[in-house]
């Protein structure tokens, strides 16, 4: 089991979602927890970068328009934990 953590401006952003996106995040969240970081099972999955061992991901939890994305990165492979640090709009994403 992984630990997720999020940070405390997508417990904000997550707030203000429709229902739909909060929905399909817990489920990216469980999925997470359970099977790790690596989720190509999920839409436009992959891999953003990686500065000093720090490995970053995203995938689309909704496609159309708006896209939503999430966006985490594996703070430490020895303890299993990641931290999702965004959710929102394609348009905005960090990347």
């Amino acid at each position: 089991m992984w630990q997720v953590v999020l940070h405390k401006k997508v417990v904000k952003q997550l707030e203000k979602m429709p229902q739909v996106i909060q929905e399909r995040f817990d489920l990216l969240s469980k999925e997470l927890e359970v099977a790790g970081p690596l989720r190509s099972n999920w839409k436009n999955f992959g891999r953003l970068k990686t500065q000093n061992n720090v490995y970053q991901y995203h995938c689309h939890i909704k496609s159309g328009h708006p896209t939503y994305v999430v966006c985490w990165e594996v703070m430490s492979k020895e303890v299993r934990l990641m931290e999702v640090y965004y959710v929102g709009t394609h348009e905005k994403a960090p990347y």
